[in-house]
């Protein structure tokens, strides 16, 4: 998940479908090879398998429309003792290849005992879904920074209405609840009484309304890089860009232990100061290179507060701009089994936002916001997305409402992760209950690849938590 991209949240209407009335209906899924009928899938998978499960458009209508949801399994190798469903997160990534993700990373041992159970949750990948594609025009790069704002805010806002008009039942229905419903149909289909759950980035705030609202049916839960139980896009804008920030003066106190390599300075606040006054000149003095590409202010502050195991690469990147300009930063580079889930469509996303998040839809209050977001975070207060993408969005939005259970629940915090900050998993495990496990580094949703993924592993075996601490990867050296 792009650091700049990502997260979540949702409501709580509890009826008497809290306890799963319509799913005890669900029909047994026909499993097929997903290669054979999933278009863009790895031939060479033989492990999983791919149906279709049918679910209600509205919980509160259960005879009225009917949507299919893209669901995915890797079978238990040995003594199979129950299911675990998984969630990537996004919100809006499909979770069909997840079980896959996961059978190959360090907590494969869970395949041992569990199915992996993956699915692309209502409006997303192979799920009925909205077919949308992105508006990519461009500003003219001559606009101010607010000008610049509006018309990309109205150019979206104007792709999400017609996007969301083409089917305005399944748009306003994608919310963290109805796909928490979803899931508890799942689960039924599968024959399960209780499932097990491993749910990452908005993920777990998805996991936190399944176990609200269906407990009882809930054997063990992972959340890993937990989002907060209370959150509006605007609020996901500020947690990003207070823990940014910090991300920030780390990586100048990186740079000044490495001055003998990079010459920027020897202290933090010396290089914090170098590289905000190379921000200035180049704002206030663009460089274009021979290729054509502008390396201004907002080009070198999206290298300012990127994950430590990019410090190496960004710090060469930075002494050589500073030098001859001569480097600019690399950057990240519903339709059945027919859809092609390559294709990236931002909408899914948006909905899943925007139906959850009472913010504002204006765009001056957005930019207001903005720019006071800005004023306390120099650096990293630029880099808020999320509440923008619900201006013009035509639904209010509805918070959660999450509540504790008594299901064992594992909590996993990254101590110095940007998208994610570990302050949200201390008020999820308020909120919720279950224990927490500190990871000691800075990567979302990294777990699975340390050899720490056996406390996974041991937690859906014998439901013991842990409240230690994990090792991370290490703190790169410099690039020579």
């Amino acid at each position: 998940m792009n650091p700049r991209k990502n997260l979540l949240l949702p409501v709580l209407l509890c009826s008497a479908l809290c306890t799963g009335g319509v799913a005890s209906a669900a029909a047994q899924p026909d499993w097929k090879p997903c290669a054979e009928i999933a278009t863009g899938w790895d031939r060479d998978d033989h492990r999983t398998e791919c149906a279709m499960v049918r679910v209600p458009l509205d919980h509160a209508n259960p005879g009225g429309r009917q949507i299919e949801i893209a669901v995915s399994r890797i079978r238990a190798t040995g003594d199979r003792t129950g299911a675990v469903l998984v969630n990537p997160g996004g919100p809006g990534q499909p979770g069909v290849t997840m079980p896959r993700v996961l059978a190959d990373s360090g907590a494969s041992g869970l395949t041992l005992r569990h199915d992996l159970v993956g699915f692309d949750p209502r409006g997303i990948g192979y799920s009925t879904a909205i077919a949308c594609e992105p508006d990519e025009t461009q500003p003219d790069p001559s606009l101010s920074p607010e000008d610049r704002a509006r018309f990309t805010a109205g150019r979206d806002a104007r792709r999400n209405r017609e996007c969301f008009d083409r089917d305005p039942d399944l748009a306003r229905s994608m919310t963290t609840e109805n796909v928490a419903r979803d899931m508890d149909v799942i689960r039924a289909a599968l024959g399960e009484s209780k499932i097990g759950y491993y749910g990452v980035s908005w993920g777990t705030g998805l996991g936190a309304m399944y176990r609200t609202l269906f407990d009882a049916h809930v054997d063990r839960m992972l959340l890993d890089s937990v989002v907060p139980p209370v959150l509006d896009v605007r609020n996901m804008d500020d947690g990003q860009a207070n823990a940014g920030e910090n991300t920030f003066h780390e990586f100048a106190a990186w740079l000044a232990r490495y001055d003998a390599v990079y010459h920027l300075g020897v202290t933090e606040p010396v290089v914090a100061q170098t590289l905000l006054d190379l921000r200035a000149e180049l704002t206030a003095h663009p460089r274009t290179l021979p290729d054509g590409t502008v390396v201004d202010g907002d080009t070198v502050n999206m290298m300012y507060a990127n994950p430590r195991r990019e410090w190496a690469g960004i710090a060469v990147r930075l002494r050589s701009i500073m030098d001859s300009g001569a480097v600019a930063p690399r950057r990240p580079g519903g339709l059945g089994w027919d859809a092609d889930v390559h294709r990236y469509d931002p909408f899914p996303q948006t909905a899943l936002l925007c139906n959850d998040s009472p913010s504002a839809r204006d765009f001056e209050t957005v930019w207001r916001h903005h720019e006071e977001r800005a004023g306390r975070f120099p650096v990293a207060g630029r880099f808020g997305i999320y509440e923008q993408r619900c201006v013009g969005w035509p639904t209010p939005g509805r918070p959660w409402d999450l509540k504790p259970g008594t299901s064992p629940v594992q909590l996993v915090g990254h101590l110095y992760e940007p998208v994610t900050p570990i302050g949200w998993a201390v008020e999820m495990r308020a909120r919720i209950g279950g224990d927490l496990m500190t990871v000691e580094d800075d990567a979302h949703c990294s777990l699975q690849d340390l050899p720490c993924a056996e406390t996974a592993v041991t937690f859906f075996d014998t439901g013991r938590t842990s409240t230690g601490s994990c090792a991370g990867a290490p703190v790169p050296g410099p690039a020579w």
